[in-house]
């Protein structure tokens, strides 16, 4: 069964990304993915080259949606240092999505990132382009997290279950599992045994059942973000805090990388930063936790941001994001932290993502009120 779709009578006024805005929106998803989400220039490329093949793809609304067919997420699963010596083909993007829509007998209608973070953001617009099909314009997180169940669609109702994992050399394997833990944990074992990385698709929706269960609008806000931070690198003299004040980001520390101690363990990259203050920053000390993603930054000992709300680095020249797998001795960088949507500031969604599930005895503080 082949993925349909077909374009509304006013095709003319939907969006279409093209090359050109391929490299804003690597840029933003890797700003909004708190480090992870992995390298945002492998996904870019890959994106790049399947629009140039197929031409650009629309990117459509949650309510420019067909009544009828699946709406899948797809995305990479691992370590984001794996993923850097180990680059997908693209041809594995096929195989999940005709996998599912054998499974369910229904065509794909439109893909979606399943987070907005790094290669995860433009991987849904390479079997787009290769496919003949929208990207929706809305993800499941709003950010990156590392563990599948840490989605609002998990959230929301929507079963992970069945959950596609295939790897480079055309191995495919489809899980049925009993809840969302169990297709974390399954698939991420299959993902370690593949090399450490693997493409996935999961969370398949009737479209009868996105508004109530994504995060819309990521997707273009994520280009917004990049393409101000292109903006940015023209101009003379840049405040991050201004150029990104839409987004409510906010300057946690201004410094220089003296350490980074970083491993991968059962298919995350974990590890620590830590980072001399510069400027008004000068004499103080931050230090950044991070699993896949940054997870907690303490200035002096002192928390000063902490999951589900976003941080993330800055290249203080560049204005460019870095993901921790980029974090390198030397760096000069600006910490910036971002408030998460508020879907993850509710009691239920703050069991899943916040500092105590990461095992942190540390109650979570929202962003604004955070001294």
């Amino acid at each position: 069964m082949n993925a349909t779709w077909s374009r509304p009578k006013e095709a003319s006024k939907i969006r279409t990304i093209d090359v050109d805005e391929t490299s804003d929106l690597a840029v933003g998803a890797t700003l909004f993915g708190a480090g992870g989400g992995g390298d945002p220039y492998i996904g870019q490329l890959m994106a790049r080259d399947a629009i140039q093949r197929h031409g650009a793809v629309p990117l459509i609304s949650i309510d420019e949606l067909p009544k009828r067919g699946l709406v899948l997420p797809v995305a990479m699963m691992g370590a984001p240092t794996v993923l850097v010596e180990k680059i997908p083909s693209g041809e594995e993007l096929g195989r999940v999505i005709e996998t599912m829509q054998a499974y369910f007998e229904q065509p794909v209608v439109a893909v979606m990132p399943a987070e907005i973070g790094g290669i995860n953001a433009t991987i849904p617009f390479v079997a787009a382009a290769t496919l003949g099909l929208p990207v929706l314009d809305a993800d499941g997180m709003g950010r990156a997290f590392p563990e599948i169940p840490m989605c609002s669609m998990s959230l929301s109702g929507v079963l992970a279950n069945p959950m596609v994992v295939t790897d480079e050399k055309g191995n495919v394997v489809t899980l049925r599992t009993i809840d969302d833990d169990w297709s974390e944990r399954l698939s991420r074992t299959a993902t370690v045994a593949m090399g450490g990385a693997s493409i996935i698709a999961l969370y398949a929706m009737q479209t009868q059942q996105v508004p109530n269960a994504v995060i819309p609008a990521s997707v273009s806000r994520a280009i917004d973000a990049g393409r101000r931070l292109r903006q940015a690198r023209q101009a003379t003299a840049v405040d991050v805090e201004t150029l990104l004040a839409p987004f409510g980001a906010k300057l946690l520390f201004r410094g220089r990388v003296t350490d980074v101690l970083r491993r991968t363990v059962a298919g995350f990259a974990r590890g620590q930063a830590t980072l001399a203050g510069l400027d008004a920053d000068r004499g103080d000390v931050l230090t950044l936790d991070f699993q896949n993603e940054h997870l907690i930054a303490r200035r002096n000992d002192r928390v000063c941001a902490t999951v589900p709300d976003l941080i993330t680095l800055l290249d203080a020249e560049a204005h460019l994001p870095i993901t921790t797998e980029g974090i390198a001795y030397g760096q000069r960088v600006d910490v910036l932290g971002l408030p998460c949507d508020p879907f993850w500031r509710t009691p239920q969604a703050l069991a899943r993502v916040g500092p105590a599930y990461f095992g942190y005895s540390l109650p979570y503080q929202p962003l604004q009120t955070t001294p």
